[in-house]
């Protein structure tokens, strides 16, 4: 059976999702859908599909759902809920510029920075950051901080999904297909693993690229920004209020005395189309 469903081209510093309001457009087999309209040239092209819904969970607004490209289902994406945020309240859905979203990694809260009538920018409350985490990390406590995995010195941090953040002296010059997609599958990783590499500049700015789980090298990746920014900081070499500038832009990142990590970037629209489904 076939049926035509509505949505929204979005991205957040370049890390591009398909966006769908379920309660207009059901959606029974997102990850066939992610796949198919997720390849370029073939299909919408996008890191993956964002489904966004009504949530009857107490004290949220909304919910999301996030499949990659290759079909898997992630915990979060920061560049994807500021994009939730911006759909919800420019299709006049809410109006409140304070949103809780309900997640697979928890509940975020969304402060909506509006100019003009529209959202520009969001600051999302990424929640606490976790250096330990025995289901995530094969290591005798769950914690890797400056060790070693595969030919990579780097540090384990969950943002609700794994990262581990290995910085360089040029981030710029690395393979990053081949070296990503080696430590994303490492047997240390059970759940596999999000790769950052980062270079931190003379003026404090930290180049970062991303090999995320499920999606490849992808422009950004708003947890991983996060998780960079904390491993930064705990080994050492950067404040606790850092600049993350990724291929598709740059995001604000300050962890701040509450150990709340909070993301502040840019969300824009890119097009709306229609689209058939075959379920």
């Amino acid at each position: 059976m076939s049926h035509t469903i509505s949505f929204t081209k979005m991205h957040g510093a370049g890390n591009d999702y398909i966006y769908v309001f379920v309660p207009k457009n059901p959606i029974t087999e997102p990850e066939k859908a992610s796949i198919l309209w997720s390849r370029y040239h073939y299909g919408i092209g996008s890191d993956g599909l964002i489904l966004i819904d009504n949530s009857e969970k107490s004290g949220t607004d909304f919910s999301m759902r996030i499949f990659n490209n290759d079909g898997s289902e992630a915990m979060m994406c920061g560049n994807g809920i500021r994009c939730v945020g911006k759909y919800l309240y420019d299709n006049r859905i809410t109006n409140k510029t304070q949103l809780a979203i309900d997640t697979r990694s928890g509940i975020k809260m969304l402060n909506l920075h509006v100019e003009n009538g529209r959202v520009s920018t969001v600051t999302v409350d990424m929640g606490e950051p976790v250096l330990k985490d025995k289901k995530l990390l094969n290591t005798p406590d769950g914690g890797l901080i400056a060790g070693r995995v595969g030919d990579c010195i780097g540090t384990f941090v969950s943002m609700g999904n794994p990262h581990f953040v290995i910085f360089v002296d040029d981030v710029m010059s690395l393979n990053l297909s081949e070296v990503g997609e080696t430590l994303e599958h490492n047997p240390i990783f059970p759940e596999r693993c999000n790769i950052e590499f980062a270079t931190i500049h003379p003026d404090g700015i930290i180049r970062m690229r991303v090999w995320e789980r499920g999606s490849g090298i992808t422009m950004a990746c708003g947890t991983g920004a996060c998780a960079t920014a904390v491993a930064a900081s705990v080994n050492g070499l950067a404040s606790r209020n850092t600049i993350i500038e990724m291929d598709g832009g740059k995001l604000s990142i300050q962890w701040k005395e509450d150990n709340h990590i909070y993301m502040t970037g840019a969300a824009e629209k890119v097009f709306e189309g229609r689209i058939e489904l075959n379920e």
